[in-house]
């Protein structure tokens, strides 16, 4: 095998030496054979190795000339061509060297050659770019091209040709058509260049997890990743949901030793510590059994709530035991669960009247024997552990110290770092047979954070922060993967998956791997577009190829050295018009010495350190080992800012007291005074929305993320299917946009190191609310036509006709492209342009609303969690879907369903009695009414409820009033001659 790589495919030049056969020796022929004259590379290398003396060389040389010389004989009696087949099989020929076949016992080829040569695996990469098909991508930009012209030629007509008998009508329809076009193609030009990736699993267990020279034990030289699971409301999020994703994570198909677990308890509740107790001790045998049977999803709860026959592609004898042995397990897991809430007021009851008796019997004690008449008790109604000391986080009756915002930073340490070397199970009688198993499970630690009263806590991005720091004193994982409490792992490779980026060529410029998020208890209609399909699978997708995608909220794993703010190791700058002038900037040293590696990849590295992270030296000295440890392999001459092999194969050290004090001290409060947390360290603060804001804060750095889509869902999670619980989440992501659009953090202020394209996507991200405005206007235009008797033009003519034609063909074709490189369905592209106009009538207009008061007043916005369901196996799965919860997001779009509603009535009655009637002008402003209902239609029948619960009075009702409201119009302006000229008698 030769050493040298070449092109850009890095594949190694072999040379293949083949034996000597018949039809590939230059002397034979079908004329007479000169054994002398003809000179071989064979022949060659029999005189150089000497004349007669090589009895092995001889007998190689005999046997081919005797095949020369039966030649004739293997020729194909009808084709006269060379049958090679019968050759081989008559003289014993060879079939050459390779990793097919190798003859030991005629070593006919050069010395030094054997089969290993050839077992040696070439270098491959961990990761591959799929190019979208030119036959549909390259239709799809031309469409997107011809649209644009087509609305820039409409709006030039519509501009050029006013309704000069209705200019106020004509005047609105023209600025939110133009407002839409704009924004139209702020939404559209980020997805001109979308892409798909694939992952090499098997290349990344070969070159981290096998033997090799700076190997030879076979450890996983993988780095280290710390989950993070984020909850604050026990109520809300139920311990026993929290439980099930704690579950999938201490299962996950990773070297043990590098996986740490972290759960933020923002409530500081004594339910979820507990349960969490609970969930550690129930892992002992859920993962060893996962393990044993390789079992999809590790989601006990998901696992086995599959409608499928668990036994299929089990071949253990003993699967349907042991899991008739983990079901029963399981279930009396849920039931102590569900039943801690009962033991945890039972037993602080127990102590507090053990507590109130000692009281009484000091107070008799210092009083000689008798009880004073003034007596009152002072014994505070504490929670109680288990172990007979008081909660230090929230009570069930709150007081001072002791509640929701007035707290202690708590850590807990529930399962300890495990043993470097596998721990193999053996047979027990009581629980199963784990023989040949590693029992081991990651460490989990509990974290609550210091909470008290003066202090900004802010909300989830400052929880967040202090997992950061508490997870880099006990495991500092290079890597951090945050997850939602009730976003689960259904495929225990994802990290594997997402590590093939990390660790791969150029995966130090890597600042984080979005995973999509996937949902489950979702209606089947997704009447609400709850899957959200069209921005996971489409837009995310093309962001994809441009800088990376958006970072969401949960499924992404992070470079734990990038939250932290540094720049990357290297970056463009783009100049010019669109950016088209790029600038490469290399901050890395040219040919950094062995010793220097280990220091982090800044100007800055030593100084600004206290001011900027905080006083903790621990925490400062593990940022430079995070950023080593976080460097792909440098096993290629394309791999640059690498480490040597086998450098993460020292084991971890186990933790000790100060090291435990130290990560309680920077989740305390204070920590963060003067310093740059959630400034241009970890996640940002300011935004209900931090994700978006932390991750545009990376690409603005000069940072790209990867979207990584794998065969098998990631993660799943639950979503609120409950009309006013959708409504409420669009509301805050809306509001965090809003936030975002009158900040810094708005893409217009955005470096040169930012994509144009890029930009554009991010500057959608704070604009797309206010479109909202123009929306609800423009849906009440067809109601306007319908009551005024105009149209938005003077008349349906051709032009506009043909606009409007070749407007709606090239959307459906754009639509119908997008479906196809995206993957996704027509009927779910259809739901979220349903939902587009029921969210922008309603949660995005409150939400500018919203925006404008904070920046302009001053007002802050609280927003409440939504629940997470446990599933309730007694009630119907999606009864959430037809429970109508008033809210005052429904009164615009109810207003603009009635409206329109009673506009078609009174419009079809004007022009039936209408001594000239216009009917075209009655088609088209139907046409626009009907567009409007239809898109409006899902949030009808959610007001209806289930079917068959709405009172007949309601429909009767509604007809009444429609029906009246168009008589007492008809009454007032009464169809005639003066409708033309817009004027109105009494």
């Amino acid at each position: 095998m030769c050493g040298d790589f070449s092109g850009p495919n890095d594949h190694t030049n072999y040379t293949v030496m083949m034996p000597p056969t018949p039809d590939n020796q230059p002397g034979t022929s079908d004329s007479k054979h000169d054994g002398g004259s003809g000179t071989t590379r064979f022949g060659a290398e029999s005189q150089t190795h000497g004349g007669g003396g090589n009895p092995r060389m001889e007998r190689r040389t005999s046997t081919g000339l005797s095949s020369v010389n039966n030649k004739s004989m293997l020729l194909r009696s009808q084709t006269q061509d060379f049958d090679h087949n019968r050759w081989l099989f008559e003289t014993k020929g060879t079939y050459g060297i390779g990793n097919a076949f190798w003859q030991e016992d005629q070593n006919t080829f050069e010395e030094g050659v054997s089969m290993q040569d050839f077992m040696d695996k070439p270098w491959k990469p961990l990761t591959r770019k799929i190019q979208i098909p030119g036959a549909i991508l390259s239709p799809y930009r031309l469409l997107v091209v011809v649209r644009i012209v087509i609305l820039v030629m409409f709006l030039t007509w519509r501009i050029r040709n006013p309704n000069h008998e209705a200019m106020w009508l004509w005047g609105i329809s023209i600025v939110c058509e133009i407002w839409f076009a704009f924004s139209w193609l702020l939404d559209i030009l980020p997805k001109m260049n979308p892409i798909n990736r694939s992952t090499d699993l098997g290349a990344l267990h070969d070159k981290f997890d096998q033997p090799s020279d700076t190997n030879p034990t076979g450890r996983s030289d993988l780095p280290g990743i710390d989950v993070f699971v984020s909850t604050a409301d026990a109520e809300k999020e139920p311990p026993l949901v929290t439980a099930n994703t704690i579950l999938s994570i201490l299962g996950v198909n990773y070297p043990i030793e590098k996986i740490s677990c972290y759960i933020s308890d923002d409530g500081g509740a004594i339910l979820t510590f507990e349960a969490m107790a609970e969930a550690v001790k129930f892992a002992e045998v859920w993962v060893p059994f996962c393990r044993k049977h390789n079992i999809e999803p590790r989601n006990p709860d998901a696992y086995f709530g599959l409608k499928k026959d668990p036994t299929k592609n089990k071949k253990r004898h003993d699967f349907v035991k042991d899991r008739r042995w983990i079901k029963r397990e399981y279930d009396e897991f849920k039931v102590r669960i569900n039943g801690l809430p009962e033991v945890i007021r039972k037993r602080s009851k127990s102590h507090n009247s053990k507590e109130e008796k000692k009281a009484k019997q000091s107070a008799k004690e210092k009083n000689g024997g008798t009880l004073p008449n003034d007596y009152t008790s002072d014994v505070p109604k504490a929670t109680w552990m288990a172990d007979g000391t008081q909660w230090p986080g929230t009570w069930y009756g709150p007081t001072p110290d002791h509640s929701k915002g007035d707290h202690a930073g708590i850590l807990q340490v529930m399962s300890k770092v495990p043993h470097h070397d596998p721990v193999m199970g053996f047979a027990d009688e009581k629980t199963l047979d784990f023989t040949g198993i590693d029992i081991r499970i990651p460490m989990f630690a509990y974290v609550s954070r210091e909470k008290r009263p003066g202090y900004d806590h802010n909300k989830k991005a400052g929880a967040m922060n202090a997992m950061v720091r508490a997870s880099a004193i006990l495991s500092n994982g290079p890597f951090i993967l945050n997850l939602d409490c009730d976003h689960y792992f259904y495929n225990s490779l994802a990290l594997r998956e997402g590590m093939c980026f990390m660790m791969d060529r150029g995966g130090d410029r890597v600042c984080y791997i979005q995973f999509p998020q996937r949902f489950e208890g979702i209606d089947p209609s997704d009447r609400y577009a709850n899957h959200n399909t069209v921005f996971f699978d489409g837009n995310m997708r093309a962001l994809d190829g441009l800088q990376g995608p958006m970072y969401v909220g949960t499924g992404c794993m992070f470079r734990r050295y990038a939250l932290y703010g540094f720049e990357p190791p290297r970056f463009i700058e783009h100049t010019g018009v669109f950016g088209r002038v790029k600038t490469k900037v290399n901050r890395n040293a040219p040919q950094a010495k062995l010793d220097d590696e280990t220091q982090p990849l800044t100007s800055d590295s030593e100084v600004g350190y206290p001011q900027k992270f905080g006083s903790s030296t621990m925490f400062t000295d593990s940022i430079s080992v995070a950023e080593y440890n976080g460097r792909p392999l440098a096993d290629h001459k394309s791999v640059q800012n690498g480490r040597p092999a086998g450098a993460l194969l020292s084991p971890r050290p186990p933790l000790d007291a100060p090291t435990v004090a130290e990560a309680i001290a920077v989740i305390s409060c204070w920590y963060e005074d003067k310093t740059e947390w959630g400034d241009r360290v970890g996640w940002i603060y300011g935004s209900v929305t931090e994700d978006v804001v932390t991750g545009y804060r990376m690409h603005n750095r000069g940072w790209r993320s990867i979207y990584c889509i794998t065969k098998r869902d990631a993660f799943r999670g639950t979503a609120p299917i409950n009309l006013t619980d959708r409504l409420h989440q669009v509301l805050r992501w809306a509001t965090g946009s809003v936030e975002i659009f009158f900040s810094r953090n708005n893409a217009i202020f955005a470096s040169r190191r930012l994509k144009f394209l890029q930009r554009i996507s991010y500057l959608n991200v704070g604009i797309y609310p206010f479109t909202s405005l123009f929306l609800v206007v423009y849906c009440f235009i067809p109601a306007l036509s319908l009551f005024s008797g105009q149209f938005i033009v003077e008349g349906l003519n051709v032009a506009f006709l043909v606009y409007l034609l070749l407007i709606t063909i090239c959307l459906t074709l754009i639509s119908l492209l997008e479906v196809k490189w995206s993957g996704i369905a027509l009927e779910e592209w259809w739901r979220n342009e349903q939902f587009w106009v029921i969210g922008g009538t309603s949660a995005h207009l409150v939400a500018v609303i919203q925006g404008l008061l904070k920046v302009v007043a001053g007002i802050e916005i609280s927003f409440t969690l939504t629940s997470k369901s446990a599933g309730d196996e007694d009630v119907d799965d999606f009864a959430d879907l037809y429970i109508v919860k008033w809210t005052s997001l429904f009164i615009m779009p109810l207003t603009i369903l009635i409206i329109n509603l009673i506009a078609l009535v009174m419009g079809f009655l004007r022009t039936v009695y209408s001594v000239i009637p216009e009917w075209n002008k009655l088609l088209g402003s139907m046409f626009f009414s009907f567009w409007v209902l239809s898109h409006m239609y899902p949030f009808a029948k959610g007001l209806m409820g289930k079917r068959g619960r709405v009172p007949t009075i309601i429909y009767v009702w509604s007809g009444i009033l429609s029906i009246t409201i168009a008589l007492l119009w008809i009454t007032i302006d009464p169809p005639g001659d003066s409708m033309k000229k817009g004027s109105m008698s009494i």
